[in-house]
């Protein structure tokens, strides 16, 4: 199924190298439209398939460093990149994001926005490509379905940006409100939905089908109360209720099973993106998170560059029984061994000795000696933190002989997401009975007690063992009124950091343009 996939995606990428692609902001400056007209393109189903390939091909910035992904984790409490010595300072962009010091210059900012709008920009070109072609009408949708998934994103992270649909209408656009993005995105999946595919096998693999844009919707109406002022718990759950009746997904029986290298077979995932190390790469949170050292540990064709990892307190939150009850055994805690609750959920995690000495880069002699020893505890966020602190993210596990790109696909819709969202949707309206046997599903799945009752913080502390690192902390935090708490290395902070900036460049670029309140 990976090869016909693969195979696929090669000739997309090949479709999309010949094809002039509007490269990032909301200017749609073009070639002349006469060139780009249906019958010099599309005429078989084959070559529709290609066409429609040029649009997800947009989205292999999802597992790479510096992007979308990285915006919204680094921001939240789950993830943290510290300054080690001369490393990872990078100008103060990603401590920026940790302890909410944003600024509109940030790069990573710039590059989220390039990428939602340089997708945007592809849909809008193949939209009007195919409105010339009778019976195009499913493809269309679909390329609908894209662009409302990549405006519900803009929509979450900066807020008040421009509406852009037509690819004949090259005026820039000025800001629309977050109200009217909002409103345009439901209304986009209202009228498409119905006519997307409902098939979940091998042709809708890596797709957005029936199934994904309910989950896209159900995330929307979720949040709908964080972006309009008006709560649609109701709507929110009848989506997940629409996906769970279909009957086409389920728990996995093993929760990394969805996160492994051939992970195409979960009966849990409802849209990845697929990643291939040689024909469609760009997921390499193995260079991420890995420390230098552990090239030799996993006998990996490059050395890592020991960046990413995971907030102490976050970490903690598997391994404390009084947060999350459960068996209890040996567990990784601090600088060493305790005793805590084992959770199947620590496969998230690389923790404990890594079996190599702490030699393959920077100078020898770390506080925690010359041996490869993953803690949680982080000693500082800047300027000196320890080179072998923090858990390392292993939520697509780590194999030997790999590569700089990863062969998993990344998840960015789960079953499990649907359950919690109902349940949450149960809670908010008073239904805390309903939404306790929906979360203890997910915490039976994980090997771990269920709860006896749920409060708010433990609603929102599952939602975080099982979604850690799946772009979902940040709108979670938001959601539930936490995001600007103080954390470890962060005070609290202003409620204006719910709204990332917009960036300088695109101001620059776009005099129509107003920046957020605050900034």
């Amino acid at each position: 199924m990976k090869n016909l996939l693969i195979n696929m995606k090669k000739l997309g990428l090949l479709v999309v190298g010949m094809i002039f692609i509007v490269p990032a902001c909301t200017n749609l400056d073009e070639e002349l439209y006469s060139d780009l007209a249906a019958e010099n393109f599309f005429t078989t189903d084959e070559e529709n398939i290609a066409a429609l390939g040029q649009a997800y091909s947009s989205m292999t910035h999802w597992g790479s460093h510096t992007n979308i992904w990285t915006a919204n984790e680094l921001s939240s409490d789950e993830l943290v990149i510290p300054t080690r010595g001369g490393d990872w300072y990078d100008g103060g962009i990603l401590l920026q994001l940790h302890q909410h010091e944003f600024q509109a210059d940030n790069s990573i900012f710039n590059n989220a926005w390039n990428s939602a709008y340089g997708a945007i920009n592809t849909v809008n070109r193949l939209i009007y490509q195919f409105s010339s072609i009778e019976g195009a009408d499913a493809y269309e949708a679909e390329l609908r379905a894209i662009r409302a998934f990549y405006y519900f994103h803009l929509l979450d992270m900066f807020g008040n940006v421009p509406l852009s649909t037509d690819f004949t209408d090259t005026e820039t656009k000025p800001n629309s409100t977050r109200s009217e993005v909002y409103n345009f995105v439901k209304s986009e999946l209202d009228t498409v939905i119905p006519l997307l595919s409902e098939k979940k096998d091998a042709t809708t693999y890596g797709r957005i089908n029936k199934w994904a844009a309910l989950a896209i919707r159900m995330q929307l109406l979720l949040n709908a109360e964080v972006y309009t002022g008006t709560a649609q718990w109701a709507a929110a759950k009848a989506d997940a209720d629409a996906i769970i009746n279909s009957g086409l997904y389920s728990l996995e029986a093993v929760y990394s099973d969805n996160f492994k290298e051939q992970n195409e077979g979960s009966s849990e995932n409802i849209f990845v993106v697929p990643y291939d190390e040689v024909f469609a790469n760009g997921f390499n949170w193995v260079a991420m998170t890995l420390h230098y050292a552990s090239q030799n540990t996993f006998n990996l064709t490059f050395q890592p560059w020991n960046g990413y990892a995971t907030v102490e307190e976050f970490y903690n939150s598997y391994v404390d029984p009084s947060a999350n009850p459960g068996p209890q055994g040996d567990v990784i805690k601090g600088k060493g061994v305790a005793t805590g609750t084992l959770d199947s959920r620590l496969s998230n995690f690389l923790v404990g000795s890594q079996g190599t000495d702490d030699s393959a880069g920077g100078e020898a002699g770390d506080d925690d000696g010359t041996g490869l020893n993953f803690t949680p505890y982080i000693n500082e966020i800047y300027p000196d933190a320890c080179r072998q602190c923090g858990a390392r993210i292993n939520k697509y596990g780590h194999v030997q002989g790999g590569r700089e790109h990863m062969n998993h696909d990344f998840v960015l819709l789960r079953y499990a997401d649907v359950l919690l969202s109902k349940a949450e949707a149960h809670f908010r309206t008073g239904d805390a009975t309903g939404a306790l046997g929906i979360v203890n599903q997910i915490r039976v799945r994980a090997g771990v007690t269920p709860f006896n009752s749920l409060t708010e913080d433990q609603l929102l502390a599952e939602r975080g063992r099982e979604m850690y690192v799946e772009n979902d902390r940040r709108r979670s935090l938001i959601r539930f009124g936490k995001f600007n708490d103080a954390w470890w290395a962060k005070d609290a902070s202003d409620a204006k950091y719910k709204l990332f900036p917009i960036p300088k460049d695109q101001l620059n670029a776009n005099p129509k343009l107003t920046q957020n309140p605050g900034y």
